[in-house]
């Protein structure tokens, strides 16, 4: 098992690299001087060619790229994500003021769907092809349907607007996350409804639980302490890709509903041309995702007794 996690964290060493050069060449390739833009946010004065090049100068951005981007990197490992154009504060001050707040929407949006969507699921499966298996059928492919910014409108409206229950934007208690959270995790509720009635049927069909029903074992305790231990992993798998993918994908939501997390911060940095923020966002973001990865490997290999033993599949 220890050489399966050594063999995983190696393996995202590339992966993490890959990401920080990808950050590192977002802030190259974009058109524009970083020198320039920074001298000229607000509008005020037009910068010198002098003053532009001893920015650059400042900057470093006349070392060759090799120097440039092992120089980001090492500032990087320490924190030290550059200074915001548009706001000439710390990056990585910003984005750590900024990230508890799309955590905070990413924790309720899985509580969402961890509860919905599972409970849905293990319904569609133990009743299926009923009247409760078609009903939630349908139910999720209504919610599959919806487009994330057009349902956050509907809920505003409606909840919001018209009855007043809701507040429209903000981050103060569990009402103003209710919303976001809803409308943030409608599609994957919905995914994981489908994929663990499915899981549950192919464990419906299984040797062991045929032979289990068969002795007469009540059906509440082979599905909850038999069938769902064993159709949970590829249900994990998938709510630890859509956990990392809401620290880098609540770019929408944030925005519609006013959220000031890092989500917003990106679509602020790409308004505003600030390729310090953005390349502060990708990297943060980036690096999530990837440690998310990892943790989800190691809740696969608690819940998969094959992975313990070293499976051949490995």
């Amino acid at each position: 098992m220890y050489r399966y996690i050594l063999k995983k964290v190696a393996s995202l060493i590339p992966v993490l690299i890959g990401i920080s050069l990808i950050a590192f060449i977002l802030g190259v390739i974009s058109p524009g001087d970083p020198a320039e833009i920074a001298l000229s946010q607000g509008g005020m004065s037009q910068p010198t060619a002098e003053q532009i090049e001893s920015l650059r100068e400042e900057m470093g951005l006349n070392d060759p790229l090799p120097v440039q981007y092992l120089s980001w990197m090492k500032n990087a490992l320490r924190g030290d994500l550059g200074v915001s154009y548009v706001s000439n504060e710390p990056v990585g001050k910003e984005l750590r003021r900024r990230l508890p707040v799309t955590l905070k929407l990413a924790l309720y949006a899985m509580a969402i769907t961890c509860s919905f969507g599972i409970l849905l699921g293990i319904g569609s499966a133990v009743w299926k092809d009923k009247l409760i298996d078609n009903c939630i059928k349908v139910i999720t492919n209504v919610m599959l349907s919806f487009p994330g910014f057009w349902l956050g409108i509907l809920m505003i409206l409606l909840f919001a607007e018209t009855l007043n229950w809701l507040p429209t934007s903000g981050t103060g208690g569990v009402k103003h996350m209710v919303m976001p959270a809803a409308v943030l995790s409608c599609a994957t509720t919905a995914t994981v409804a489908r994929l663990t009635r499915s899981a549950l049927l192919a464990e419906f069909g299984k040797q062991y639980f045929i032979a289990a029903n068969a002795k007469g074992i009540s059906k509440y305790r082979l599905i909850i302490r038999n069938a769902l231990p064993n159709a949970i992993i590829p249900v994990v798998t998938l709510l630890g890709n859509y956990l990392g993918g809401i620290l880098g994908g609540s770019v929408v939501i944030e925005t519609i509903f006013a959220l000031p997390g890092v989500g917003s911060y990106a679509i602020n940095a790409i308004s505003g041309r600030d390729y310090p923020a953005l390349q502060g966002y990708v990297l943060l973001t980036g690096f999530l995702y990837v440690g998310i990865s990892l943790v989800v490997d190691m809740i696969n290999i608690a819940l998969n007794p094959r992975i313990r033993i070293g499976g051949s599949n490995l």
